[in-house]
């Protein structure tokens, strides 16, 4: 028969099949049909159940056996378990694959020889492929594979070194084990026999195994002849196909049909299943598959959908295109497009915005290092311009017991002070600003916030904090410390929350006026002495201290004695009688606040030295 002849035989063919086919059920309703048995997939035109598979075709009928707990699969016209059911591929392979298990061929391993069950295949539209190799594990072992037409499998293996081998051995070169590669894949019938080489069929030789395989064998997995022997099978790969006699119940008529002499290439990516069309093991058959770019089972109908590929690379971590493209995708592949210069704008523009974001908060962050740097070399240039290097060897000595000076820290009274808010003031005067804070562990302070310093008499100053905040005198307001890193020092004293002399005896518009308690202090010194001590006391002394008081109390701040004179002028007093009686009474005791002790340090000459007026201690 000519081509031309071949070529309208198969057009007939097909037009008759079609004909028949709008009159037929084309494909059957599987809504309710099993999918899976167990985990394993069963796709049409394979099913479980009647009327699930293939219509009138018990080759794709399988069972699944659920009475050993696990559900088991078997392809019943074969009567072989099932391992995996796959459909023609979409890359170009004529035939759909079918994996089964199948029996191992064994001698010497029991009491009895255990040869394996031929598998005859005739008439199905399973066949054996070439994917498939017959392996052989033992001594003295000669493995051939019979029931085929001509014999084209074997080989030998020894445990001999040095033995040779026959047939097609890849892997495992005949010693104790080998192989022979399987040319044909038109096999549908095949058994395998296991002989001894020295013609001897004793079981001398010990356990021999054979079996046809498509998994791959070499010296360093393959196993002891028990342990394959124990396992009791190998898995065998076949091909399948529709058979023309049996399809009607295929769907395939939005497919593109290839027929035999036909290039396989002949279609576009619009065609979303290809079905072609030969002759094959003297049978008409058609073999469908689903196109490059297409998913699905092309023997169902609209069984093959496209695939977005743009979407896949990206859910992938992946790129189809190239830097600055797009991926489309489009029916049955995908496109890459340059990015259009509107669209790259915006990229670029989101990528410009995000740089100078991130330079924006670079800036923001190292402008904020650097102010922090500048305050730091700030506070320790005022910290060592106030004196505090001189301050810093007393503080480290260890010589008295007496409580050193704390060097508190411009935070530290920030925080205590609320920023030294308008809010905590005390008091105010030329030389500075009074304000009432309290420290983290709960002390309320009283912090004098200087307005100047005179810098030539800093060592003055240091020394005079240093002996001054190690007086623990009843009369005298301690000093507890005093910031260094301001530009003037901080000093800190422990608050009195009585007030002063000043504003008690100013307190009412019915107290005696300042002139007039200085003159009464002055004046009447004898008639306010206690009649208790009056006879006994030195009234020179008495008349000292109250002139002394009275200096303290001038207005004008140049005229007032600092404490350092204050305190040498008592002990001059207080030195000039080998005995003085001192008369204690709890409400009448003075307490001198030495905050403003500095009137020499300080650029105003103003002083703010406070009484308190809560109390009078007669000495």
């Amino acid at each position: 028969m000519s081509r031309e002849s071949s070529s309208i035989c198969n057009l007939l063919s097909l037009v008759v099949l079609l004909i028949h086919g709008s009159i037929a059920a084309t494909a059957q309703d599987r809504s309710s049909c099993q999918s899976h048995c167990g985990v394993l997939p069963i796709p049409y035109p394979f099913g479980i159940g009647k009327d699930c598979h293939l219509n009138g075709n018990k080759w794709y009928e399988v069972i699944c056996n659920s009475s050993s707990g696990n559900p088991v699969a078997f392809l019943s016209s074969i009567n072989r378990e099932v391992v995996n059911i796959s459909l023609p591929d979409p890359r170009g392979d004529t035939f759909g694959y079918i994996r089964i298990k199948n029996p191992i061929t064994s001698l010497g391993c029991s009491n009895k020889e255990e040869l394996s069950l031929a598998l005859n295949m005739t008439g199905s539209p399973f066949f054996l492929t070439a994917r498939n190799t017959l392996v052989a594990v033992g001594c003295n072992n000669k493995a051939v594979m019979t029931d085929v037409r001509p014999q084209i499998g074997g080989c030998e293996s020894t445990c001999d070194v040095g033995s040779g081998r026959i047939g097609q051995n890849t892997s495992c070169d005949g010693y104790r084990c080998c192989q022979a590669k399987i040319r044909s894949d038109r096999l549908q019938q095949f058994g395998i026999k296991i002989e001894s080489l020295d013609g001897n069929a004793t079981t001398t030789a010990g356990c021999r195994v054979a079996f046809l395989t498509d998994e791959a064998y070499s010296p360093s997995n393959i196993t002891e002849p028990e342990l394959l022997y124990g396992e009791g099978y190998a898995t065998v790969d076949l091909g399948w196909f529709t058979d023309m006699a049996h399809n009607m119940s295929v769907d395939s008529r939005g497919c593109y049909s290839i027929f035999e002499g036909e290039s396989d290439w002949s279609y576009s990516n619009y065609e979303a299943c290809i079905c072609k069309y030969g002759n094959y093991l003297e049978r008409r058959y058609r073999s469908c598959r689903c196109n490059s770019g297409y998913r699905g089972n092309p023997y169902l109908s609209i069984g093959c959908t496209d695939i977005d590929e743009c979407e896949e690379a990206k859910a992938e971590g992946r790129n189809r295109c190239g830097k600055g493209e797009n991926c489309v995708n489009i029916q049955g592949n995908h496109r890459c497009e340059r990015i259009k210069s509107k669209t790259l704008a915006i990229v670029l523009g989101i990528c410009l915005g995000f740089g100078v974001l991130v330079i924006g908060i670079g800036a923001w962050w190292l402008y904020k290092f650097i102010r922090k740097q500048r305050e730091i070399k700030r506070k320790k240039k005022f910290f060592k311009r106030n004196g505090g290097m001189l301050l810093q060897p007393q503080l480290t000595s260890d010589e008295g017991s007496i409580e050193k000076t704390r060097v508190f820290s411009s935070k530290e009274l920030e925080k205590a002070t609320e920023k030294f808010s308008i809010n905590r003031v005390l008091g105010q005067g030329g030389q500075g600003t009074v304000y009432k804070g309290m420290l983290v562990d709960g002390r309320i302070v009283a912090v004098k916030k200087s307005k100047a310093v005179d810098e030539d008499k800093l060592e003055e100053f240091i020394n005079e904090v240093v002996i001054l905040s190690q007086i623990n005198h009843r009369n005298i307001v301690k000093l507890l410390g005093c910031c260094l890193e301001t530009e003037v020092p901080v000093l800190v004293y422990e608050f009195i929350p009585n007030g002063n002399l000043f504003e008690h005896l100013h307190q009412d518009d019915e107290s005696e006026d300042y002139t007039m308690a200085t003159w009464e202090m002055q004046s009447r010194v004898s008639d306010i002495i206690d009649a208790r001590i009056k006879d006994s006391c030195n009234m020179e002394q008495v008349t000292a201290v109250a002139n002394l008081a009275r200096r303290c109390l001038n207005l004008n701040g140049k005229k007032r004695p600092n404490m350092r004179e204050v305190t040498m002028e008592l002990e001059r007093i207080r030195g000039s009688q080998v005995h003085i009686q001192n008369v204690e009474d709890n409400n009448d005791t003075i307490e001198i606040n030495f905050t403003d002790s500095w009137s020499g340090l300080f650029n105003d000459s103003s002083s703010d030295v406070t009484f308190t007026s809560s109390s009078y201690r007669t000495l």
